[in-house]
């Protein structure tokens, strides 16, 4: 993967050179992501079934779902507030000249708080999975898996099904990603011949900024959490490894669910608590997003002259709060809530087109922070409910 990795980088750099089209490379990345997307669904709901058909009763339910959105809330305020901290410090947004052309700009409305609550009950569960809806399948799940466990020792039969099924699917999820490699090469050949040092150069503080907050969120939010698990730390990233780069070269968190989810029970997480939080983390855990709106948010106040006051920094900071639950399930979550903030604290939304050429850059890492977030929080609740599992070899 590390490989596939690095020689993606260079042939990207290299190919534009040799008269080649980078986007020749795109499928060898489009059939990666399309395998990982096939098996996100029935992953999700086999395991999700078993997990919560395995923990039974429904109050220690309700105390991992309350634990789990204890934790994204917490570490969705400190992603923002230490975006904000460095980006006002290291001043991204000074000394930036580029085109603020910005013509093709779309300020998208985010849904309301109730529309999306009132979405996550699914009317039809078939057409959930048929749309990837995660929040509808997740609710879905966990309520067959109650209800499987309620019937009794006599329908084991049920619950037996789904807890094959989902050791069928996670099988498959080791088939797939020997194609990882090819993937990556791909995803990374197309990316970097695509967008090239032309783009990136000129935004190259902005990056770098972006990639400090998100070290610093690791370091003081991600590393004591996985001590407090008890999992060594050498140890958890050597096991994240792939999933990190699944999540880095894709920049999508659906691809790198299933290898999380997997990584995650071999650290010692419990099956119903990793179950459970790695897909709702996937949909509204937003600490890599979060992070991306406070230094975002300083770049463009920087650019374009304005004065962020202390009160609309603390307003930067409740939005990204609130936005992570009412954009969640939302594609494009991430512009949405950009948005969402510069037009509360009086940034032009001309600003998103700024960024609009380093995005993919800027998703890269912020996915991959959101992934470890998912990771780290499975591990965390588990330990908070004392359901840590030895560590597989």
């Amino acid at each position: 993967m590390l490989l596939a990795l690095f020689a993606g980088c260079i042939c990207g750099l290299v190919v534009p050179h040799l008269g080649i089209d980078p986007s020749y490379f795109k499928p060898l990345g489009d059939i990666f992501i399309n395998l990982i997307k096939m098996l996100v669904v029935p992953l999700v709901f086999a395991t999700l079934v078993a997990g919560a058909a395995a923990v039974g009763d429904v109050s220690r339910l309700g105390k991992i779902a309350i634990k789990s959105l204890i934790y994204y809330t917490v570490t969705t305020v400190f992603a923002v507030s230490i975006g904000l901290i460095v980006a006002n410090i290291l001043q991204p947004g000074s000394g930036v000249e580029i085109s603020q052309n910005a013509s093709n700009t779309i300020s998208v409305a985010p849904p309301s708080l109730l529309s999306v609550f009132m979405g996550i009950i699914p009317t039809n569960p078939v057409k959930s999975m048929t749309d990837g809806n995660m929040l509808q399948i997740i609710f879905f799940a966990v309520f067959l898996g109650v209800a499987i466990s309620s019937l009794g020792s006599k329908h084991n039969h049920i619950h037996q099904f789904f807890d094959s099924l989902a050791e069928a699917m996670l099988k498959l999820t080791s088939m797939v990603m020997m194609y990882a490699p090819i993937g990556v090469f791909g995803l990374l050949t197309y990316t970097v011949g695509t967008y090239g040092a032309e783009v990136l150069l000129p935004l190259l503080k902005l990056i770098m900024v972006m990639f400090v907050a998100c070290i610093i969120h690791i370091c003081i939010i991600y590393l004591p959490c996985i001590k407090y698990s008890g999992v060594p730390l050498k140890k958890f990233f050597k096991e994240l490894t792939s999933t990190i780069l699944v999540a880095f070269s894709s920049a999508s968190s659906a691809a790198a669910l299933s290898s999380n989810l997997q990584s995650v029970q071999r650290l010692g997480a419990s099956r119903p608590v990793s179950s459970f939080l790695i897909p709702l983390g996937n949909t509204i855990n937003m600490d890599g997003t979060a992070i991306y709106m406070g230094v975002c948010s300083i770049f463009a106040a920087t650019f374009f002259g304005i004065d962020l006051t202390f009160d609309k920094q603390i307003l930067i900071v409740i939005i990204a709060m609130l936005a992570s639950v009412g954009t969640m399930g939302v594609p494009g979550a991430g512009v949405i809530m950009i948005s969402m903030v510069f037009t509360q604290v009086g940034i032009p939304l001309e600003a998103i087109a700024l960024i609009a050429g380093i995005d993919r850059v800027l998703d890269m890492m912020r996915t991959t922070l959101n992934v470890l977030g998912d990771a780290t929080g499975a591990l965390t609740v588990s330990k908070a409910e004392n359901d840590m599992h030895p560590i597989q070899e």
